[in-house]
């Protein structure tokens, strides 16, 4: 399986923000729309970040792969958290919230940044601390076919 750095030239790196969406205390990010892209793009090339909501997306933090259900609200796409399987992504709440934890565990907080590093478009992202380099395995999820007969026997 290839190893791509952060800083590879074909890895697309986005500043978001975060943010507190709805009653929650829980902080969010922000994913800006595909037309507002331009000077949020520090390296690489991206014209869509490839997500809509309802998609659930892998997305590595501190190495390790979990999975983030996009969803919106009346400002835009949001990551409300990330969750070790597919499942409990879906079920929005169940397990562990991995995105928060690491938020907390960075003194992360409303209104400061992140970089969403775009692997593989529309599958696997990346989120890390801006100034931090971080070095992902680039693999691609199963075709879509094969992961709409997972999601139908999962339930």
């Amino acid at each position: 399986m290839p190893r791509v750095p952060s800083d590879d030239e074909g890895v697309a790196s986005v500043r978001v923000s975060l943010a507190r969406s709805g009653g929650t205390r829980r902080p969010c990010v922000r994913i800006p729309e595909d037309d507002a892209l331009d000077g949020r793009v520090e390296s690489g090339t991206c014209e869509s970040l490839a997500m809509t909501p309802g998609d659930v997306i892998r997305v590595v933090i501190d190495r390790e792969e979990r999975y983030a259900p996009v969803t919106a609200d009346g400002s835009g796409r949001l990551l409300r958290g990330a969750f070790d399987n597919r499942r409990l992504a879906r079920e929005a709440g169940g397990g562990e919230n991995r995105l928060v934890a690491w938020l907390d565990a960075n003194g992360r907080e409303p209104g400061d940044s992140v970089v969403l590093d775009v692997i593989v478009p529309g599958e696997l992202y990346g989120l890390r601390i801006p100034g931090e380099r971080a070095v992902y395995d680039a693999t691609r999820g199963p075709r879509s076919s094969l992961a709409d007969i997972a999601r139908d026997l999962d339930g």
